[in-house]
């Protein structure tokens, strides 16, 4: 019977729990994705209009390079380089980053916390317990003559749930899940990063490679040159200045080299780092002009879809959700919290005898609990969340604004290269031309042996700036393809990072 009364009493008290769940209603903000700016929603990043090509230069990297607007931009766009050695290195990179490693551990970790409070928050919590004991009751709580022992055994459920009348627990895993939104955009932010800096850094040390030959030729022309001025100096030709004076040229030259050397060396230091190795035990292949392939045809997304390819922006938007979550678990702690408890228990002096009729025992309780009083605090949480919200907005548009500009350098970076280049392809051409005409007029003893070491050294220094000129169109190239967010979106899932010992599950 008194099984039968339990179960009519959780039946007649069903309804009313689904009729509290059901017309719940969230009281905090409706989150929605924030506006692109009016500016943003076209093509155009710059005041003036985006030509369809950049200028061309004569030789190797003059190549026009066309902007294909609103043209899809490839998952691995570093294949477009076309060097293997550089494909085989971002491979490499991206298996052994520690940085990538990290991003996907918070990810997952972000992940379990939300399983974990998705459980506590959307499901009753539901404990058993069974205890058993001997005890000894008085003859005066006994009314029996020496008292009574006896065996004790109690089993028991307890059944607690919250009802999310306001909102605050969905608000609170709403949260949770842009949490986990963060962290998966912060995983794209690493990767795009990573394989941005390595192909920036192949260019660097193919830049630094060719201006240490450029100057160590120079270097020896430098040498030769003042063998002679030392020469004519000996026989009375020139004055003790002249001699100086090539002396100081050749010291300023000399003093230049070493630090192109040590950058060249920092480089391969950061590209081992990159590719998670040590300096000192990796073994990477050297990277040179001549071996990199310049992307001709670059794709430049509209304005409203680098918002949702940028993953800082979209990082950005998710921290800008959590806030709004924020401040409707705020807002539903000012308003009254409803639960329910119920606990059935049956207990017996005989293990056989604890689940009979007799022995049971049931209890079902709803509670509400409303502030009252405390000193304003939950108020001021509620402002301080709206604060946090208003700041998280502007940090979003910040973020959004910095890409644009980020696009912007590039394209502009990009057409000044050209330009650039064609006119230091001209000076070198210039250069050389003037240093043939020197070259033939001293083999019939036109001009002395210092105008044509002059003429090489000309052309050597307008030669080192036409290097520098084609590094920069490969760098910005690759600027341009971080800028507008790197194609993740085209991109399959990312293996996980293993720490150093681990294998793989299969």
């Amino acid at each position: 019977m008194t099984r039968l009364k339990s179960t009519y009493t959780v039946r007649r008290l069903a309804p009313l729990a689904l009729s509290l769940t059901l017309g719940a209603c969230t009281v905090g903000p409706h989150y929605k994705t924030p506006a692109v700016l009016p500016a943003e929603s076209g093509a155009k990043y710059t005041e003036s209009a985006l030509a369809a090509q950049t200028a061309t230069a004569p030789g190797p990297s003059g190549e026009a390079q066309q902007f294909g607007v609103g043209q899809e931009i490839p998952a691995q766009w570093w294949t477009l380089f076309q060097s293997e050695s550089l494909d085989q290195l971002i491979r490499q990179a991206i298996a052994n980053s520690p940085s990538l490693g990290a991003a996907q551990a918070a990810l997952r970790q972000a992940e379990e916390s939300y399983s974990s409070t998705s459980g506590t928050l959307t499901a009753p919590a539901v404990s058993a317990g069974l205890t058993g004991g001997r005890q000894r009751s008085s003859a005066l709580n006994s009314g029996l003559p020496g008292g009574i022992e006896y065996n004790l055994y109690n089993a028991s459920v307890n059944v607690a749930y919250t009802v999310d009348v306001f909102g605050g627990n969905r608000s609170t895993l709403e949260g949770q899940q842009a949490a986990i939104d963060y962290q998966r955009f912060q995983v794209e932010a690493t990767y795009l990063t990573l394989t941005s800096n390595v192909v920036t850094a192949a260019i660097r040390e193919a830049s630094l490679r060719a201006q240490l030959e450029a100057n160590q030729e120079l270097l020896l022309d430098q040498a030769n040159q003042l063998s002679v001025v030392e020469k004519q100096y000996a026989a009375g030709a020139v004055s003790l200045p002249a001699v100086l004076a090539q002396r100081s040229a050749l010291a300023s030259l000399r003093a230049s080299i070493p630090s192109i050397e040590k950058s060249l060396a920092l480089t391969r230091h950061q590209l081992a780092v990159l590719a998670g190795q040590a300096p000192g035990q990796a073994k990477l292949a050297q990277f040179n002009l001549d071996s990199l392939h310049l992307p001709q045809t670059l794709p430049v997304s509209l304005g409203s879809d680098l918002v949702r390819q940028r993953p800082d922006i979209r990082a950005s938007e998710a921290l800008l959700h959590q806030a709004s979550a924020q401040v409707g678990v705020a807002t539903a702690n000012l308003y009254p919290q409803f639960n329910l408890t119920a606990n059935m228990s049956s207990s017996a002096s005989n293990p056989s005898q604890m689940f009979n009729a007799g022995s049971a025992g049931w209890s079902l309780l709803g509670g509400i609990t409303q502030p009252l009083f405390n000193g304003g605090a939950l108020d001021a949480k509620r402002r301080a969340a709206q604060a946090a919200y208003e700041a998280a907005q502007n940090q979003y548009r910040s973020v959004v604004l910095q890409a644009f500009q980020n696009v912007a350098d590039s394209l502009g970076a990009l057409e000044y290269d050209a330009s650039s280049l064609q006119q230091q392809s001209a000076a070198a051409d210039a250069a050389k031309q003037s240093l043939d005409i020197s070259q033939r007029q001293y083999e019939v003893g036109a001009v002395s042996y210092l105008a044509l070491m002059d003429a090489r050294r000309s052309y050597q220094q307008t030669y080192i700036n036409w290097v520098s000129a084609r590094a920069a169109r490969y760098a910005d190239t690759a600027a341009l393809f971080q800028a507008l967010g790197g194609g993740w979106w085209n991109r399959g899932s990312l293996p996980s990072a293993l720490l150093p010992g681990q294998v793989a599950d299969h």
